[in-house]
């Protein structure tokens, strides 16, 4: 299998993490962190069910690799995620010597890898991750657009409610 299919083969094991987090009413954010070609850390979004501003999808991933290996350095491995990481995230990656970080969807708005301030690309940045971006970026996408949309319709539906119940 070449480099693009594994990709994406990994890219669909995130997105089916998402839904774990979508099905909690989280974010539908989904990670996945691979070493020789064995998944060994697994996340999806848990900030609000957790109480935990750092429980971001590839933070628990991480954190998930890390304790299986029994080294916080996962030098090697790599990252898929299905949306571009924040700055928090980034971070981690960074310490977590991640060697390639594959990720979804673009984030306009936090996204800190390719959309805002390219953080990976400093010069202050002391290890040097490939990023490939845009794998199964429209259903990843799609994912995100349709609970955002969903949740703004329950706020509104909300609203509603309480004028007629007032």
């Amino acid at each position: 299998m070449e480099q693009h299919e594994q990709d994406q083969f990994w890219m669909c094991k995130a997105l089916l993490l998402a839904e774990r987090a979508d099905s909690a009413d989280e974010v539908p954010v989904g990670a996945v962190v691979v070493l020789n070609g064995e998944v060994i850390g697994e996340g999806w979004n848990q900030p609000i069910s957790g109480h935990d501003p750092t429980a971001h999808a590839e933070i628990i991933a991480l954190r998930d690799a890390a304790a299986r290996i029994g080294n916080y350095r996962l030098v090697g491995a790599d990252l898929y995620v299905t949306i571009e990481p924040c700055t928090m995230c980034a971070g981690a990656i960074v310490h977590s010597r991640i060697r390639r970080l594959v990720y979804g969807a673009s984030e306009q708005k936090a996204g800190v890898v390719e959309s805002n301030c390219q953080l990976f690309e400093r010069p202050w940045i002391n290890h040097r991750i490939e990023v490939i971006s845009g794998v199964l970026a429209e259903t990843c996408s799609i994912k995100i657009s349709a609970f955002f949309q969903r949740r703004r319709a329950e706020k509104k539906a909300a609203k509603i409610s309480l004028k007629d119940e007032g």
